[in-house]
């Protein structure tokens, strides 16, 4: 006999927990979203989310059809001297782009992020809590310069990508890596660490 609250069907039930993921993480974010909420939401007992996705990071990451965990990438990003680090997460992130398989993913992520509000509000969810939380958290920053420095930084990458592989403007767009780098990380160094020029 099947438990109670358990939706009969395995491709159902990830479906419904699924469904249930993608409308709590889109519309409280990632932080105050608990698997018990989504697992209320879907019909079904906490223990089958865990069964199905594992974590809440994985969960989260099968909801927005990450092509992988871009925390994987931070290593490679974090390890080295601070003032290399724009050089760094250039590299890394055109490696990931312009992979066969990943690069595809990313760009349909994009794509589903400009079409959809929902795809949006998770694909900055994406951005906040898996890469620059944990980028900005590593360098010495005033704190309450954080949100605006991640966000000029996100909006250089997204740029970045949006150009190169989305509207395929040349020369960028076959440029390689060593030229888009040594062009771009200079804006990228400047948000992360030089003095910010406000009004006021």
């Amino acid at each position: 006999m099947a438990r109670t609250g358990r939706r009969p069907g395995n491709q159902d039930t990830r479906e419904a927990i699924l469904a249930a993921a993608r409308e709590a993480f889109a519309e409280r974010g990632f932080d105050r979203t608990s698997i018990r909420a989504i697992a209320t939401s879907a019909g079904v007992d906490p223990a089958l989310v865990h069964h199905y996705f594992g974590t809440k990071d994985e969960l989260f990451l099968a909801t927005v059809q990450a092509p992988m965990d871009p925390a994987t990438l931070l290593p490679e990003v974090l390890n080295g001297p601070v003032d290399g680090m724009p050089e760094r997460m250039l590299r890394a992130f055109l490696s990931a782009w312009d992979h066969p398989v990943t690069g595809a993913a990313a760009l349909a992520l994009i794509r589903s992020g400009l079409q959809h509000d929902w795809s949006a509000r998770l694909l900055r969810e994406l951005l906040t809590t898996r890469i620059l939380r944990r980028v900005m958290g590593t360098l010495p920053i005033d704190p309450a310069e954080v949100p605006l420095r991640g966000a000029l930084v996100a909006s250089q990458m997204i740029g970045l990508a949006m150009i190169r592989y989305v509207l395929k403007l040349e020369p960028l767009a076959s440029a390689d890596h060593e030229t888009v780098t040594a062009a771009i990380a200079p804006n990228v160094r400047r948000y992360l660490f030089e003095p910010l020029k406000l009004p006021g």
